[in-house]
C-alpha cells in the first residue's frame, strides 16, 4: 500500500492567504489514475496545510531577473527540512508519498529553480525518488506597495495537478517512452495511465516480487542450515509450501501473458515468504549451538557435581578394600 499526502506550505501567512480546492482536484485528476492503478497497490490520499514552514534553504537574489533563485546542488538540503514538519510518516505503515505545493514568502517572491545548466525549470518543481515532489507556485505581488495584507491567492488546481501526476508517474517508474516515428502510443486520456503501461507495470512488480521471494527463502534456507536445532512448525512448513508453489504459479501464468493473474500470484508468495521468515518460532535467539550450552550449563551444575563425583569416589573405594579383606573362618 502507499499513503499519497498532499500538503500546502503557506511560510508566510500574514502576506498571503492560500485557498486551493484538494479535494476537488483529488477526485477530478488523482483518482482516475489511482483506480487504475489500484490492481498494482492499495492508496489512500489526505492533505494538510502548514503555515510557517519554511524550505530551509536561503534561495540566492539574482539582479538581472529580479527574482530569487534555488539551483541544482541546493534542492536535496530542502526535503530534511521540509519534511520534519510533515509528520505523515510516523503514524504511517506503509511507505508516504508526499506532494507538496510550497508557495514562497514575500522576501523571496518570485521564487525559480534552476536545473544543472543554470536555466530555469519550465515546471518549477522537481521531485525525489521514493519520497515525492516540490512545486514552488509564485504569487504576483499586489500592484501598490500599500495594498491590504493578506493578499488572498486562489491555487489554479490544474495546473498544479499537471506536475503532481507527472511526478507520480515518475515515482512508478512510467517514464515517457522514446519510440521512432513510425510507432503509434495509446494515449493515456484522462485517466493518464495507457493499459500498455499498466501491463508493463504489473509485469515490473511480478519480476520483482518473484526476485524478492527467491531471496527470502535463500536467507530462511541458509538460516536452518546453519541452526541444526532449529524447530520448524507446521504452519511454517506450509507457507513456504505455499510460497514456492505461488512462485511456479506466477511464472507459469507470465510466460503465458497473464500479467494480472501473475501479479496476484507473486503478491501470494511474498506473503507467505515474509511470514514464514519473520515467524517468531523461528528467532535465532531460541536456539543455542552446543558450545554456548556447555557455557552457559557448566557454571551452573559443576557445583552441584563436585560433592556428588567425591561420594562416588569414596562408595567406589570402600567397595574394593571390602573385596580385599579376607572372610573370616569359624
Amino acid at each position: 500500500g502507499y499513503e499519497i499526502t498532499f500538503s500546502l506550505l503557506n511560510p508566510d501567512p500574514k502576506s498571503h492567504t492560500v485557498d486551493w480546492d484538494i479535494e476537488g482536484a483529488v477526485n477530478r485528476f488523482v483518482k482516475p489514475v489511482l483506480d487504475k492503478l489500484s490492481l498494482v497497490a492499495n492508496f489512500s490520499v489526505d492533505s494538510q496545510i502548514l503555515y510557517y514552514a519554511v524550505l530551509g534553504v536561503t534561495p540566492r537574489y539574482d539582479k538581472e531577473s529580479s527574482s530569487f533563485l534555488l539551483s541544482a546542488h541546493s534542492l536535496p538540503h530542502v526535503i530534511n527540512p521540509v519534511e520534519a514538519r510533515l509528520g505523515s510518516s510516523a503514524a504511517s505503515l506503509y511507505p508516504v508519498l508526499n506532494f507538496l505545493l510550497y508557495v514562497p514568502e514575500r522576501s523571496h517572491s518570485p521564487l525559480y529553480i534552476q536545473d544543472k545548466d543554470g536555466a530555469p525549470v519550465s515546471t518549477n518543481a522537481f521531485h525525489s525518488p521514493r519520497w515525492g515532489g516540490i512545486m514552488v507556485y509564485n504569487v504576483e505581488a499586489p500592484a501598490s506597495p500599500q495594498a491590504s495584507l493578506p493578499v488572498h491567492v486562489d491555487v489554479d488546481m490544474a495546473r498544479v495537478m499537471e506536475v503532481f501526476l507527472a511526478q507520480l508517474r515518475l515515482l512508478f517508474g512510467l517514464s515517457r517512452e522514446e519510440v521512432p516515428p513510425e510507432f503509434l502510443l495509446e494515449s493515456p486520456g484522462n485517466e493518464g495511465l495507457a493499459d500498455w503501461e499498466l501491463d508493463h507495470l504489473l509485469w515490473a512488480h511480478t519480476v520483482e516480487n518473484i526476485a524478492t521471494v527467491s531471496t527470502t527463502l535463500t536467507s530462511l534456507a541458509q538460516l536452518l542450515d546453519k541452526i541444526g536445532n532449529i524447530v520448524i512448525k507446521d504452519d511454517v512448513a506450509s507457507e513456504v509450501y505455499r510460497a514456492v508453489a505461488s512462485v511456479q504459479s506466477a511464472v507459469t501464468e507470465l510466460s503465458l501473458g497473464h500479467l494480472l493473474a501473475a501479479f496476484q500470484a507473486s503478491k501470494d508468495a511474498v506473503t507467505c515468504s515474509e511470514r514464514a521468515f519473520f515467524d517468531p518460532s523461528l528467532l535465532h535467539l531460541l536456539y543455542f549451538p552446543d558450545d554456548q550450552k556447555f557455557a552457559i550449563y557448566i557454571p551452573l551444575f559443576l557445583p552441584m557435581a563436585v560433592p556428588i563425583l567425591l561420594s562416588l569416589a569414596k562408595i567406589v573405594r570402600e567397595t574394593r578394600l571390602r573385596k580385599k579383606e579376607p572372610t573370616k573362618m569359624d
